[in-house]
């Protein structure tokens, strides 16, 4: 395998060595190059040597610099080569559940060890083959975030539809051998993977530590498009509240044995359950915060020490702004909202819930929420012509919802300006704080 070079940076090392554009870098040190992660784990060293095909030539060049310093070059993708697509096929899968007509990028599976690293994804670790576990090991890529669903072999090959998903479980201890740090989440199916299934996966797991740093469970998000996929029973109070009781027991236990919580609930078990979510000393630094573990208290917490702050250092001029939220987080931003009303009489918030109709209704988190429920939802009932939304409803660009309506679509269809909020409280009280009345 090689890496062929797309562009070099100007004044860079790359330069100073003659590469170009076309250049087919082969190995460092006698390492192979195969993609972004080899490329800059054999490429930190301050001296190597660079096998380089140029113009049809084998080369080397002797490199000097400072450790860690960039070779300077780039590449047709991010990743060198192309991410590697899911090979299951998850009773639970989300992107099954998608209605059709969306973007053809929000239909790709990734389940790549090399975006777990770099950005925090989770892999199922049924595409690593000896070569990559090998790798993981010898440059020590911790930690990994690893979607688990189950430590019973039998159930996970059935509950992934893949005949490696139970085998290739035995990595997880290698890892841990291998002092490779891990985060692990699970994805709970009603009557499939809870009960006394949840019991023994936490159980394994936690036998894994200090390797495993953290487990994370949430509810498997059901659509109304389901049509052909494994029949799933969504939660309700009662359901949700045993499998609390499952992991808070665990967590409660593993306090006591390792000093450590280490099972953390994800915050829709409690909102479901009708129960108090817990307080933020509960989450120990909050590991799993992108997956829905804490969030909500950490965003209260936020919200109202900027709301402290902001009582005592700015005067409020007076604004009106509506906001919308996910039906799930909606009980929070009215609890917000009127604590800023208390404060700043001349602040008025309007919260609007979203149903979100587009996926059938049963999905309630603010992420997932449309445009085209937006539109539907608040046309003629807004109070202001500002419309305050969750950055987490649009795509990293902050441009454009799931249902690639854009924002000025939908500044156009309402008559409003939008206001995107941080997903952060803090940056979410400031932005409200320093937004144009």
């Amino acid at each position: 395998m090689a890496v062929r070079v797309q562009s070099v940076d100007k004044g860079s090392v790359a330069e100073r060595l003659g590469l170009s554009a076309g250049a087919v870098l082969l190995s460092a040190d006698g390492h192979e190059l195969n993609d972004m992660l080899d490329y800059q784990f054999y490429t930190a060293a301050a001296d190597f040597s660079l096998a380089v095909s140029m113009g049809g030539k084998l080369r080397y060049l002797a490199v000097q610099k400072a450790e860690y310093e960039p070779l300077g070059c780039s590449f047709a993708t991010y990743l060198i080569d192309q991410k590697h697509s899911c090979a299951n096929h998850c009773m639970f899968c989300f992107i099954d559940q998608l209605p059709p007509g969306l973007r053809e990028s929000l239909y790709f599976k990734d389940d790549d060890e090399r975006l777990s690293f770099l950005f925090g994804n989770y892999i199922t670790l049924t595409n690593l083959n000896r070569r990559e576990v090998d790798r993981i090991k010898a440059m020590h890529i911790s930690p990994i975030n690893v979607s688990v669903h189950t430590t019973d072999p039998a159930l996970r090959v059935r509950m992934m539809a893949n005949k490696r998903a139970g085998e290739v479980l035995g990595y997880l201890q290698e890892f841990a051998d291998a002092g490779i740090a891990l985060n692990c989440q699970l994805v709970l199916c009603r009557g499939i993977n809870d009960g006394e299934a949840l019991r023994r996966t936490l159980g394994d797991l936690a036998g894994l530590y200090p390797a495993v740093q953290s487990i994370a469970a949430v509810p498997s998000g059901l659509t109304a498009y389901r049509k052909g996929l494994y029949p799933l029973t969504p939660y309700d109070a009662a359901s949700a509240g045993a499998v609390l009781d499952i992991l808070e027991e665990a967590g409660d236990a593993c306090k006591r044995r390792c000093g450590s919580r280490l099972v953390y609930p994800g915050d829709e078990w409690y909102l479901l359950a009708g129960r108090p979510i817990p307080p933020a000393v509960f989450y120990e630094g909050y590991p799993q915060l992108e997956n829905g573990v804490g969030m909500w208290r950490c965003f209260r917490e936020e919200f109202l020490t900027a709301l402290a702050v902001a009582r005592r250092k700015t005067p409020l001029v007076p604004r009106r702004i509506d906001l919308v939220t996910g039906t799930m987080a909606a009980p929070l931003i009215h609890e917000l909202a009127a604590a800023v009303h208390r404060i700043h009489r001349g602040v008025s918030l309007w919260v609007h819930p979203i149903r979100n109709d587009f996926f059938g209704g049963n999905v309630a988190v603010a992420g997932l929420v449309t445009a085209t429920d937006i539109i539907a939802q608040c046309r003629g009932r807004l109070h202001s012509r500002l419309l305050g939304v969750p950055e987490n409803m649009l795509r990293d660009e902050r441009d454009r919802f799931l249902d690639d309506i854009t924002v000025q679509q939908l500044e156009r269809a309402l008559g409003v300006r939008v206001l995107i909020l941080p997903s952060g409280g803090g940056g979410c009280l400031r932005a409200l704080i320093a937004a144009r009345p």
